[in-house]
């Protein structure tokens, strides 16, 4: 099992239209939130190219942004682990 772990950009969360689109894909096994944090399970993974879009509602404004991360993770070996950033894109 794999877990794609997102930590939002502060003042978003998920929306549950995102939610139910990831919920609906195959390889989707379980979706948790929790302390805002996106926990992504995924059934496993092959040399296949996957893309995963999640959206987010920003619910509070906050200033200066700093980056978040998504790290993506074996679940029974979480040694190698994966970490990348991302910003908030500009309205």
């Amino acid at each position: 099992m794999v877990i794609i772990e997102v930590s939002p950009l502060s003042g978003f969360i998920m929306t549950s239209r995102s939610r139910t689109l990831l919920e609906n894909r195959t390889i989707v096994k379980k979706i948790e939130v929790k302390a805002n944090v996106v926990y992504i399970y995924l059934e496993k993974l092959n040399d296949e190219s996957q893309t995963f879009i999640l959206q987010l509602e920003q619910v509070i404004q906050v200033k200066n942004l700093k980056p978040a991360s998504i790290k993506i993770y074996d679940y029974y070996q979480p040694g190698g682990l994966q970490i990348s950033c991302y910003s908030g894109v500009g309205s």
